[in-house]
């Protein structure tokens, strides 16, 4: 039972830690609310971030969760720019950089994850980037705008979700874009070839570059400056500016020093948690990015990078954290828009997990929905330009029951009368 007399802190200022802190107000938690973030913004949305703020449709205010007077009215207790860099499980305490301590009853780890680095000679060169905070959007912004202005020429490294979002935001400010990738197809370990061939097409409909089954090995320049990007197979690509896209790392130091169980880097790695999003202490739990946890569906454990875990799962740890019953088991779920695509994908399918790819509507058209399925049973959908479909694909994938692939494909035939 909770009451006035507790103090629930909350390390992480992104979604998941704002919507944590704001369930526990909901929910009629009286107590403490500690809220510290290392960043000096308010919890904010990072969707836009390679979207809309980027590309300059959506001002910067947009992207806030809550507006400045929130956490005042609500009496949460927000401690900005402050990074919490030490963690006492037997004391009960968190101390920031600052030298504060802070004294919780229950904690929630939303700490996020980090864009990994490249390491390659030049990589401290002025015109090398990354992307994951608002800073960097702010600046990125300015350099796409400058390119584009000065038919500048940008390079990044790396296909997945965020590399093909910069790299149409790049697009439509008017840069030259290359994209490198190792593997033979952009979102190769997301899609696999199939889908990954789509969007390919479709950015190179739009004049980005791919020079795939490729590294980079170092980045050159002058007087300080990135003048051009160089690849394992001793290809140079001219470049006034090079962006990291190349995966992100989930951020456990603080839980690891603490001595909290982890999972290994080759499953995913993060902040191993049950279904509750309990770690391997009572009194700790994670949520969003950092948070590793076993889904009965995939029966696997999933560490899922997307806005919509952020969204749902800081309030289920808040409820947790409050005592009540839970259970995280939603379908992984994100959304993509490049170019005039927009995309919804539902589900975990990498390559290897399913024997079967059925599409359903007009991939020249770029107006259809893709089915991954292991021995009929659908793993994993992915809407284009076709909306207000997530519900019945998530309930597919849910069923767990054989379809008739025929039925799955025919537009005509309802996604509804498969679940019947």
């Amino acid at each position: 039972m909770v009451d006035a007399d507790q103090t629930f802190v909350i390390v992480g200022g992104g979604l998941a830690g704002a919507k944590a802190a704001e369930t526990l107000r909901e929910e009629g938690f009286r107590g403490r609310v500690i809220l510290v973030c290392d960043e000096r913004d308010r919890p904010y949305e990072r969707p836009a971030l390679s979207k809309g703020y980027l590309t300059g449709k959506d001002e910067r205010d947009s992207v806030f969760v809550h507006e400045p007077s929130w956490y005042a009215r609500h009496h949460i207790e927000l401690h900005l720019g402050q990074p919490a860099v030490a963690l006492d499980r037997e004391a009960h305490t968190v101390r920031l950089g600052d030298g504060t301590v802070l004294k919780y009853d229950k904690l929630l780890l939303a700490t996020g994850a980090e864009p990994r680095r490249l390491d390659v000679p030049g990589t401290d060169l002025v015109g090398v980037h990354h992307l994951r905070r608002l800073a960097h959007a702010d600046r990125l912004r300015q350099v796409l705008t400058a390119l584009g202005r000065d038919n500048g020429h940008l390079v990044i490294a790396g296909g997945g979700w965020i590399g093909l979002e910069v790299a149409a935001a790049a697009r439509g400010y008017g840069a030259e874009v290359t994209v490198v990738e190792a593997e033979p197809t952009p979102l190769h370990s997301v899609l696999g070839p199939e889908l990954g061939q789509v969007f390919a097409a479709l950015h190179g409909d739009h004049g980005v570059r791919f020079h795939f089954g490729a590294r980079l090995t170092g980045i050159s320049g002058q007087d300080g400056v990135v003048l051009a990007a160089h690849t394992d197979d001793g290809e140079e690509h001219p470049a006034h500016d090079v962006l990291a896209a190349v995966g992100a790392a989930p951020r456990t130091a603080l839980a690891e020093a603490a001595g909290l169980a982890l999972v290994d880097r080759e499953h995913g790695g993060g902040i191993a948690v049950d279904a509750s999003l309990r770690t391997s202490d009572p009194d700790i739990y994670a949520a969003g990015d950092v948070a590793a946890a076993h889904h009965p569906l995939f029966d696997t454990r999933l560490r899922v990078e997307h806005w919509a875990n952020a969204l749902n799962g800081g309030p289920a740890a808040a409820r947790a954290m409050l005592g009540r019953m839970v259970r995280y088991d939603r379908v992984p779920y994100f959304f993509s828009d490049q170019y005039d695509v927009g995309l919804e994908y539902s589900g975990y399918a990498p390559p290897g997990a399913y024997d079967q790819v059925v599409i359903r509507g007009d991939v020249g058209r770029r107006q259809f929905i893709a089915f991954w399925l292991a021995e009929g049973r659908v793993l994993a959908g992915m809407n284009v330009n076709v909306w207000d479909v997530t519900d019945q694909i998530q309930r597919l994938i849910r069923s767990a029951r054989q379809v008739d692939a025929d039925a799955l494909a025919d537009p005509s035939a309802a996604l509804e009368s498969l679940l019947a």
